[in-house]
This record gives structure tokens, C-alpha cells and sequence, in this order.
């Protein structure tokens, strides 16, 4: 079968667009039945929709979505990001005191939309490529779902993506994506050389051998996720990834990235209010104690005069997250995010992180073709690369370097102690924590701004070490020291699904609130 020629003329009639395909989804999905004197071209046309539709879902490419998710909850639990509106003060995740209308936007918003496009895409295409690439969109965007509630609504789902159904416990949800990736990666590795079109999918432009390499990727970061929870299949799966003909991400060129007209972030951190996030002093510290030549790829310089802060010059200067949040005027002259207006790439996965896990694999006596010294490098000089940043090879020989002591410009109340001690140059005689430690600091530098991702490692590892917070508002819920393990379940929930959420409850081993570690989270 010439299945690139059969795609191309399935396609053919698709039409390219600025809109988010979801934003009009009722309105060309309301009868699949409807005749239609373009057929193939409507089915096309919805095979892009649903697609795109789910991609947008994995890291939000709306607005709102984004700022919840990627900004104030995993940006402020991440290291990443810290919130720069004043209103949001002790009704934030920063103090653990978050919103309801906070709480809900990752459970409610984004699992339904997910299952109504995938169940859109069945509809229309029996197609094995498709079907394939959309269950992998859907292990991506759920697993971060689920690692911030633990059990959720996941194998019972009906095809309208209400959630008023049974949960799946954490253990279970694991065990169903990496059933759903192998069987993907199975489907697709006889045919990886049937690409699809571009039109219909903005991370690999139809590149299916690029799809199975980010499958791959996904299944090697969830094996590490559990490696404390179930650390046999752990490993089974993570060497699996290794044995696999196709294998994971291994050059930037595999990196997953969505193509956006606009990056949320670039909304939120400048045009919302002037601003309502800045960069944490938690990323900056550390990489300013490195002089990490990604700084001026990564972030703007601070904007403050004489009158604000006595010093001779301005540099990078981060904002303390969990902290009185200052006015916004002395706010937004802390260190913003370096992303440009108009067309942008939005990070979903990149190949450095998965050096790094492999790193972590290696370093645990796992088969994963290299050295956790070599792979540590590799990690680090992909992420170089990818920024397009210099020095990479004299920054991996530094072993004096360490992460600096946070001192707030203008407010000496917010500044912090020396949190770490870790160098960046690999030391083979070194314990396996301090390997641990070492690994997963660069993975967290290397991930940014993917904050979900460092907080779930944050959890998992101890790793990065991060300032605690200076006012906790969770009233005794949310241990200081450990942090947030969680987010409880929506009220919604409580309300519509009553008996399941409590069974779910039960399932999760601990009260439903900030301070109930997951499943995985079991050091």
C-alpha cells in the first residue's frame, strides 16, 4: 500500500487555519451524518480537527488553560514561574490555598475534551496511523492528569467524555497507558514509514517515525515516574524503550514541539495586567550560581532603577514564589520569560529530558546503551543545543560552581539560604543520591518551563531542592518542608459524581487534600 499517496489525497482538502479546531467544534461536528457534497474533505477535515484538537490539549494552547495549569500550578510547584498579581495573594497555589475555580480547570476542562475529540476521530477514520497517533495524545495529556489528583476517570469514560463515572486507581491508570502506548508503538513501527499530512498535526508534521520515538519517550518518562512505586516493571519497561527498533528522542530534530500562532506563556506573563507571573528565584538562583550561558536564550534581564534596589547593575533577578506578593509596578521589573510575540514553538517533550532519564536508568544499573556519565552529558549538551547556546563542553567540566544563594533586590524578608550544594560536572565516585541529585537538577534546567513535569519530579525525588515558602496558607494541610504532593478533586465532583469520588478517596489511602501523596510517590 502507497499509504503517503492515500493520505495525501484524503487531505488534500484541508484547510489551514489560526483557530483552535476545538473553538468551532460543535459547530462542524453536530451530525456526522449530515451529507456533505465534499465527503472526503469533511472527513478529512475532522480527522484534522480531532487531532489538532487533542494537541492542544496536552500542553494548553488556550490561554486560560495555560495559566492555570502551566503558570500558577505547575510554574509556581515547579521552580519555574512565580505569580506576580497581588490579588492572587493566600488564594493561590503559591501558599497552598488555591481557589476552587482553580482547582478544577486540569480535571474538568481538559480530560473530557481530550475523550470527545479521540472519540470524534474513531468516528471518522478507522485508519491504524491515526487511531495510533491519537491514543499516544491521549497517554501525553492524561498522565499529567493524573499525576496531579492521582486516581481520576480514565479506562470507563463514555465516548461524550463525561466524567460522572467510576475512577481508575493511580496503579491502574499506569498500567492502562502503557498498555495503550505499547500497543501504538506496536501498530506504528510496521508502518513508520507512512507519513501523513502535515496539515493534520502541528508537533511532527505527519512524521510517523517521529510519533513512535515520542511514544517511546512518554513510556520511558512514565517508567521513571514509578520507578519507587514498582520499580521491576520500572525497569522492564524502560529497557523495553532501549530494545525497541525505533527507540526514543535523540536528537533535538525529535523534539515535540506544538506549533502555536501565540505562546499562552507570552499572553500570561505580559499582556495579562502587565504580567501575572515572573520567573522564580528557584531557577534563577541556581543558574546564576552556574553561569549558565542559557540564561540570556531563557529570560530577560530585571528592569529595576537605583531607587528600587542598591546595587550597580541589573541581571537576573527572580521573583520568590509563596512569598506577600509585592505591588505589581515593583513586580514586573523582576525577570520575565524570554518568548517573543507571534508564531512560537511550544515545548511538549525535548530529547535532552530523555537523555536524562535514560541517565537515571543507567545510573540505577539499567540497560539503556550508554553510561549514566555519558548520557548526563548528552543530556546536557542537547539542551545547549536546542537554545542554541554556547559553552556546553567547559560548562560540563565545572566542579566548583554551585547554585547561589537567592537575595532578593528590593525585599531582604524574601531572601533565602543555600538550598544545594550540587556541582554540575559529573563525579562517578559519588553516592547515588548525589547522582540522583546532579541528574535530575539538569533535567529540571534543561525542562523549562514544563512545570508539571518538575513538580511531579520534585515529588518523585526530593530533586531540585527548592526554597519552601515563606507563607503557607493551607492551614497545617500542606507540610512546609515536603510541600504540595496533590490537588484535591473539584467540588464538582463531591456534587455530580458523589459516590465514585469517594470511592476514589478511599483508593488514594489519605485525605483528599494538598498533603496525600500519590500512588508514585513513595520514596
Amino acid at each position: 500500500m502507497k499509504k503517503q499517496t492515500i493520505y495525501a489525497a484524503i487531505l488534500s482538502g484541508l484547510v489551514l487555519t489560526t483557530t483552535a479546531c476545538t473553538d468551532n467544534y460543535k459547530e462542524y461536528n453536530t451530525n456526522p451524518y449530515e451529507a456533505n457534497k465534499e465527503q472526503m474533505s469533511y472527513d478529512a477535515y475532522n480527522i484534522r480537527a480531532a487531532i489538532v484538537g487533542m494537541e492542544g490539549y496536552i500542553v494548553p494552547v488556550d490561554v486560560n488553560m495555560n495559566q492555570f495549569m502551566e503558570c500558577l500550578l505547575g510554574g509556581s510547584f515547579g521552580g519555574y514561574l512565580a505569580d506576580s498579581n497581588q490579588g492572587f495573594y493566600g488564594k493561590n497555589y503559591a501558599t497552598y490555598n488555591p481557589q476552587q475555580h482553580w482547582i478544577q480547570v486540569a480535571f474538568n476542562d481538559i480530560i473530557p475534551n481530550i475523550y470527545k475529540n479521540l472519540t470524534q476521530l474513531k468516528q471518522v477514520t478507522d485508519d491504524p496511523v491515526f487511531l495510533a497517533v491519537g491514543n499516544i495524545i491521549k497517554v501525553a495529556a492524561v498522565h499529567r492528569i493524573t499525576d496531579i489528583y492521582g486516581p481520576i476517570p480514565y479506562s470507563k469514560i463514555g465516548e461524550d467524555g463525561k466524567l460522572e463515572t467510576a475512577y481508575d486507581t493511580q496503579e491502574e491508570v499506569y498500567n492502562a497507558m502503557f498498555a495503550e502506548l505499547d500497543e501504538a508503538i506496536n501498530t506504528l513501527t510496521p508502518l513508520r514509514t507512512s507519513n501523513f499530512s502535515a496539515n493534520a498535526d502541528k508537533i511532527f508534521s505527519g512524521n510517523t517515525e517521529k510519533w513512535i520515538r515520542f511514544a517511546n519517550s512518554l513510556k520511558l518518562r512514565l517508567a521513571m515516574r514509578i520507578v519507587y512505586a514498582n520499580e521491576d516493571l520500572a525497569k522492564q519497561k524502560a529497557e523495553e524503550v532501549m530494545a525497541h527498533e525505533v527507540g526514543p528522542m535523540l536528537t533535538d530534530d525529535d523534539c515535540a514541539f506544538n506549533d502555536v500562532a501565540q505562546s499562552p506563556f507570552r499572553v500570561v506573563m505580559y499582556d495579562y495586567n502587565g504580567g501575572d507571573s515572573r520567573v522564580s528565584a528557584d531557577i534563577t538562583s541556581y543558574m546564576n550560581g552556574y553561569n549558565d550561558p542559557r540564561r540570556e536564550k531563557y529570560f530577560t534581564q530585571s528592569s529595576f532603577t537605583q531607587e528600587d534596589i542598591d546595587t550597580q547593575e541589573n541581571g537576573y533577578y527572580g521573583l520568590r514564589s509563596g512569598i506577600q506578593i509585592p505591588p505589581s509596578d515593583l513586580c514586573h521589573k523582576y525577570t520575565n520569560m524570554n518568548i517573543a510575540a507571534g508564531p512560537n514553538k511550544l515545548l511538549l517533550m525535548n530529547a535532552a529530558e530523555t537523555a536524562f532519564l535514560r541517565a537515571e536508568g543507567a545510573m540505577r544499573g539499567w540497560n539503556m546503551g550508554d553510561t549514566a556519565e555519558n548520557l548526563y552529558n548528552e543530556g546536557i549538551r542537547l539542551s545547549f543545543q536546542q537554545w542554541g547556546a554556547q559553552g556546553a563542553d567547559l560548562y560540563l567540566q565545572d566542579d566548583t560552581m554551585k547554585p547561589m544563594k537567592y537575595v532578593d533586590p528590593a525585599n531582604a524578608a524574601n531572601n533565602g539560604t543555600d538550598v544545594s550544594t550540587i556541582t554540575i560536572k559529573w563525579d562517578d565516585s559519588a553516592d547515588m543520591e548525589q547522582k540522583l541529585e546532579r541528574i535530575i537538577t539538569q533535567k529540571w534546567i534543561a525542562n523549562f518551563p514544563l512545570g508539571l513535569e518538575a513538580w511531579s519530579d520534585y515529588r518523585r525525588t526530593g530533586y531540585p531542592m527548592l526554597m519552601k515558602v515563606l507563607s503557607n496558607q493551607s492551614g497545617g494541610i500542606v507540610d512546609t518542608d515536603r510541600m504540595a504532593r496533590r490537588l484535591p478533586y473539584p467540588q464538582r465532583e463531591y456534587n455530580e459524581n458523589t459516590e465514585n469520588v469517594q470511592a476514589a478517596v478511599s483508593a488514594l489511602g489519605g485525605p483528599d487534600n494538598m498533603g496525600t501523596p500519590v500512588w508514585w510517590d513513595a520514596k
